[in-house]
């Protein structure tokens, strides 16, 4: 079962969800669009498998895929039926929109994007809230795996932080790329209440829950088994991974041990950006104010082709060391050489008119390549 943001392509019908191996999905294919109304540019943008689909008028996206999970956690028989439901909310992606009354939690937050950001933050937690307390209730608790995680850090520019990481969603910083995530059951795992900090990559997830679930796995996949890692604090199997390889930007990072190699620019958004204040200091409160206080941000204006970090002595990435230990980087430089040979080129064509929402009843859909 699927529910929400899709945004692994739509051009034709094979691409969508129920095409792909969920039995249902409730949700828009493009990467973002307003709460409220559905819409991205000039098209709406909602389905129920693969037919156009109209909420009540005026719902917030959260509370609607929150009531949809409930409606199929209705139908399930959790003695006797196994599900997995995939649920990656709309929150708290832009743009930002959410209901005043929970805005209004953070009205001693005096920058508006920042208070608006903390509101979604909070709705989204009462949705999930909601959708837990019914796996509870139907007795899904007895052999469940809850995996909550992000696909990237916050963007600073729209009322996220991410200190005291460096940088912002969009670059190659561990700011823009390190994810959190926390996974619960009351049965499956052996050791709980616990901080892991091993290295798993975002492609681990699905090989993991294929353990998990007991499904047969492909030994040809990027991910790993991270099962014993996460469930008993086991060493992870993995050592290094790609944090990117962009043939257009012309930038790439790698991870090998502790060490982190970056190739080229990390992004434009390159400081430590200062937490949100109060009401009352009228210092920077969040990147999008930062700009009126240059004095709040720490920036760094070289752009050495390579840099070189100990992300494990040094997680905020204050410290260049490439001139310190160069025969590491060269080492690093050989093994991203070696990723790229295996790269599959990019593939990042211009808009296609063809796609206009003018051409399929004023909605974004499946039909055009």
């Amino acid at each position: 079962m699927a529910l929400t943001i899709w945004h692994l392509g739509f051009c034709n019908w094979k691409y969508t969800p129920t095409y792909r191996g969920f039995d249902t999905f409730t949700g828009y294919y493009n990467g973002e669009e307003d709460y409220y109304t559905h819409v991205r540019g000039d098209g709406y943008d909602f389905r129920f498998n693969t037919d156009v689909y109209h909420p009540p008028q005026g719902e917030y996206s959260p509370n609607v895929f929150a009531q949809r999970a409930i409606a199929i956690l209705d139908d399930v028989d959790p003695n006797n039926e196994s599900l997995f439901l995939y649920l990656p909310f709309q929150s708290v992606h832009g743009p930002l929109e959410v209901p005043k009354k929970y805005e209004q939690i953070y009205s001693n937050i005096h920058d508006k994007n920042r208070r608006i950001y903390c509101g979604m933050v909070s709705a989204l937690d009462e949705a999930v809230g909601n959708i837990t307390a019914v796996l509870r209730e139907r007795g899904f608790m007895d052999n469940l795996l809850l995996v909550f995680t992000s696909d990237n850090g916050g963007p600073t520019y729209l009322g996220a932080n991410n200190l005291p990481l460096r940088g912002a969603k969009t670059t190659l910083w561990e700011g823009g790329t390190k994810g959190t995530s926390f996974v619960y059951s009351d049965t499956l795992l052996k050791k709980t209440k616990y901080l892991n900090t091993e290295i798993i990559h975002a492609v681990d997830w699905f090989p993991t829950l294929l353990r998990v679930a007991g499904a047969p796995q492909d030994a040809d996949i990027d991910g790993m088994d991270m099962w014993p890692t996460i469930s008993e604090n086991n060493t992870s199997p993995r050592t290094e991974f790609i944090y990117n390889i962009d043939e257009i930007k012309k930038n790439a990072a790698i991870r090998v041990g502790d060490y982190k190699l970056i190739e080229g620019s990390p992004g434009a958004y390159n400081g430590w950006y200062p937490l949100p204040t109060l009401e009352g200091d009228h210092r920077a409160e969040s990147s999008y104010d930062s700009a009126k206080y240059p004095d709040q941000i720490v920036y760094v204006s070289d752009e050495p082709n390579y840099r070189l970090f100990n992300i494990k002595d040094d997680p905020t990435e204050h410290f260049d060391i490439a001139d310190k230990y160069p025969d590491v980087v060269e080492k690093m430089k050989q093994r991203l050489a070696e990723y790229k040979k295996s790269l599959v080129p990019a593939n990042y064509p211009p808009p296609d008119p063809k796609s206009d929402p003018k051409y399929y009843n004023g909605t974004w859909s499946p039909g055009w390549c």
